[in-house]
């Protein structure tokens, strides 16, 4: 069925949309006393929105001539067969309904005085028959627009989804990674402290299964994973690592993506704290900004260290997250400054 008439106001915005062309066709048959203005009016407005309904029989012939299937001279021949016949039809509806006038309203003479005019009303109801069959085409092409337009915000919605999935499923097997290759070298040296990091793993990753699969969890929560984390390299380095933490009340309900702190943190100690001997310390800072909350991850670092394999895979791994979920709206900056690795990420503090 044609769209506008499936819904009932734009059916009755169409028919209103015929009453100055039955105004215009009454001044066309009026000139010059032809007919009077009140016949032309008994006859016309009534006809001109039977003619609206016949004219949407153009609707139904874009399946026979598609424009982007069909040549011009296909197209033009459908629609003014299409044209001549469907004004045809209605200048026969006309002109009973003229004599119905004549010979039981007793309006005489309107009938013949109506005759006169259809060879007009004739070419105009051509024209009005091909003009609603442009608007039907251009309506059509809106909506083929449109549907291109959702078809492909669909697809992007689901590309971004795919590869959020994609990026969070990369977290636990890169942090695996690492955590199994101190459990292993934990297991000869000091096999009570693999027991306990092998323990302690499990209740991270426990965690990280119930909280990783929510959209958001509150930065309280995200920042208990990452104390988690800590936990487990705190078996493995020992005196080695310390952790300074402020965390601002007023950020700690805001929501954030699971599992966006201990990428960063694992960054700070895999490539700050590993490479020193002496190890070093750990600064977590979190706090409301004026758009949002600001996390800063701080570690020490040594210009001439060589970075270890697989180094920023983390970072990247933050950097695009942010960037399919919040767009523009969040960042990540790094400032490999004077002895200090400087992570900052920045990002809207929903409730």
């Amino acid at each position: 069925m044609h769209p506008i008439l499936t819904n009932r106001s734009r059916t009755l915005l169409y028919l209103a949309s015929w009453i100055p062309v039955a105004l215009l066709l009454m001044g066309i048959v009026a000139r010059g006393g032809a007919m009077p203005w009140s016949e032309a009016a008994l006859i016309l407005i009534p006809m001109c929105l039977v003619y609206a309904f016949i004219c949407q029989a153009s609707w139904y012939l874009r399946r026979a001539a598609p424009l982007r299937e069909s040549d011009i001279v296909r197209l033009l021949t459908t629609h003014a067969s299409a044209a001549a016949v469907s004004a045809g039809v209605w200048i026969g509806i006309a002109w009973v309904w003229a004599y119905l006038l004549d010979s039981t309203l007793y309006v005489n003479g309107i009938a013949e005085r109506f005759t006169q005019q259809i060879p007009i009303l004739f070419v105009c109801g051509v024209l009005l028959f091909l003009l609603v069959v442009a608007f039907n085409y251009l309506l059509i092409t809106l909506e083929a627009s449109q549907r291109a337009e959702s078809k492909a915000l669909e697809l992007h919605v689901l590309a971004r989804e795919a590869e959020l999935r994609a990026l969070r499923a990369q977290i636990d097997p890169h942090f695996l990674f690492n955590s199994l290759n101190s459990i292993n070298a934990l297991i000869m040296s000091d096999p009570a402290a693999a027991r306990k990091m092998c323990v302690l793993l499990a209740d991270f990753l426990r965690g990280s299964l119930k909280l990783g699969g929510e959209q958001r969890i509150t930065l309280l929560e995200e920042m208990r994973l990452a104390e988690c984390y800590l936990d487990i390299e705190r078996v493995r380095f020992g005196a080695r690592l310390q952790v300074e933490r402020h965390i601002d009340p007023e950020c700690e309900t805001c929501l954030v993506p699971p599992l966006i702190m201990q990428p960063l943190v694992e960054n700070a100690i895999t490539h700050g704290v590993a490479p020193a001997l002496n190890g070093g310390v750990v600064r977590v800072h979190a706090e409301r900004s004026r758009t949002g909350v600001k996390i800063v991850v701080e570690n020490p670092f040594e210009v001439e260290s060589k970075p270890n394999n697989g180094a920023g895979v983390g970072l990247k791994n933050v950097k695009m997250r942010l960037a399919n979920l919040y767009k523009d709206d969040a960042r990540l900056d790094v400032d490999p400054g004077d002895g200090w690795f400087r992570v900052e990420l920045q990002m809207p503090c929903n409730h």
